[in-house]
């Protein structure tokens, strides 16, 4: 198959049978030794920069107060027969609950 024209022959290098990669071994053992990944260690390496950082005892209280205020208010409209917390918006009441129980549960999410 012919080599494509744009192709620059540098330092053509003769497959041997018994080198089926096309650098003699000579050649292997340096690549191999210039590697790289060779001298790091995945274990270590770039968490030296990261610091214990917890969330504020403001952001924890709030987050689960809304979590609980949302639950109680479906609860206190579930028993007070559909008559509180705010009897104007009817069934809307489940979706208010709902949201704010959410709002806690999407703060979760900076949990560490």
């Amino acid at each position: 198959m012919p080599e494509s024209k744009r192709r620059k022959n540098r330092g053509a290098v003769k497959r041997s049978r018994t080198n089926r990669g096309g650098l003699p071994q000579a050649e292997e053992s340096m690549l191999s030794k210039a590697s790289p990944l060779d001298d790091s260690d995945p274990i270590t390496e770039g968490f030296d920069d990261l610091e214990e950082e917890t969330l504020p005892l403001w952001y924890r209280v709030t987050m689960f107060g809304l979590m609980i205020l949302g639950l109680l208010w479906l609860v206190v409209w579930y028993i007070s027969g559909t008559m509180l917390p705010i009897e104007a918006i009817g069934g809307w009441n489940i979706a208010v609950g709902f949201g704010i129980a959410m709002v806690g549960f999407f703060m979760t999410m900076r949990w560490k």
